[in-house]
């Protein structure tokens, strides 16, 4: 029997600190997140972080929590509920870091006689810290409590067409009744040292060329676990898609940790400058999300159209996740259609 397990990231329970701090320690002690030897990461993380951080992002899910709860988990529950109807396989769904866990996912799948599932990373791009940590997990947990199951994947659908229409779709949608100058895609930031890491090649990615990127422009095996290559290309189709020209937009990349070198060009520092060169009406997106989160909601929707406006700026406009469009949730639906059909994902 075939069934499906959605993966998001995850939230707190709370907006409490303890609720925080017990969330953070999961995510921040993941290898693929902070990938230095544990000890170091202990003391990093337990030592260090997680004295001062838990309370400042607290306060940030405060700002932007919901009366029904988390609005990634609330949003994510919107999605699976929608994508339950559209498909006569069993889906459950999961967050890497929280609740619920991929555990208590495929549990859910495995007293429904499901043995093979389809594993969804709800990421457009793949990254060591969202595609690659949630399918290791999963295997791990596999071999240990499922060793009755099979998996399949879907790969980072950064630049499939039917999620490029419903992304570009979105942004056009949103900003049909809007006036703009320019639209910046902003995507999570990741150390520059994981883009190396995960070129297969090991000698392609060039991660710190923030100018040309003509390693991400030049053709290479590389590009399949490249997040660089794969936020560049998503921009990419969707600025032809949206028929967009070269001043009309730009890419940047949000939510670093201080120490090492991270994606550039930084989105709060563009988002600051941008009223100097004229940029008054600004629209930020954020297509490494597909859920409404922290990042977009705290960081982007508030953080960042407060720093626009103090530089001088005049109108913001922060586009949302593209969270449950029935567009959305028909492409998935679709997905899974084929997989069940075909064993594979168009």
């Amino acid at each position: 029997m075939k069934g499906v397990l959605l993966v998001n990231l995850g939230s707190p329970d709370s907006t409490s600190t303890k609720d925080v701090r017990k969330y953070l320690d999961e995510f921040l002690m993941d290898e693929r997140v902070i990938d230095a030897p544990k000890w170091l990461r202990t003391i990093l993380v337990r030592g260090i972080i997680l004295n001062t951080r838990p309370k400042k992002s607290a306060k940030a899910y405060k700002k932007i929590w919901w009366d029904e709860g988390s609005p990634l988990i609330v949003l994510s529950e919107r999605l699976i509920k929608k994508v339950r109807n559209k498909t006569e396989l069993p889906v459950a769904l999961a967050m890497r870091y929280g609740k619920p866990s991929i555990k208590t996912g495929l549990q859910e799948l495995h007293n429904k006689g499901v043995t093979e599932v389809l594993i969804v990373p709800l990421y457009p791009q793949f990254a060591m810290a969202t595609t690659e940590t949630i399918l290791v997990l999963a295997e791990e947990l596999r071999q240990k409590y499922f060793p009755q199951m099979t998996f399949s994947d879907i790969p980072a659908f950064y630049n499939k067409k039917d999620y490029i229409k419903v992304l570009a779709e979105s942004i056009k949608n949103h900003l049909e009744d809007k006036e703009w100058d320019k639209i910046l895609f902003s995507y999570h930031g990741i150390p520059e040292r994981h883009v190396r890491k995960s070129d297969i090649t090991k000698k392609h990615c060039n991660p710190s060329d923030s100018v040309n990127f003509e390693c991400c422009k030049t053709n290479s095996a590389a590009h399949e676990f490249c997040y660089k290559h794969q936020c560049y290309e998503t921009t990419k189709q969707v600025v032809e898609y949206l028929n967009l020209q070269p001043h009309q937009y730009f890419v940047s990349f949000q939510s670093r940790l201080a120490g090492d070198p991270w994606l550039q060009p930084y989105t709060d520092k563009m988002i600051e400058k941008y009223p100097d060169e004229g940029v008054k009406k600004l629209a930020v997106v954020t297509p490494a999300f597909v859920s409404d989160c922290l990042e977009t909601l705290e960081e982007i929707a508030m953080e960042g159209k407060e720093d626009f406006l103090e530089a001088g700026g005049q109108e913001f406009h922060a586009i949302p996740c593209i969270n449950d469009n029935d567009d959305w949730v028909q492409v998935l639906a679709n997905w899974i259609e084929d997989w069940n059909k075909k064993g594979v994902v168009k």
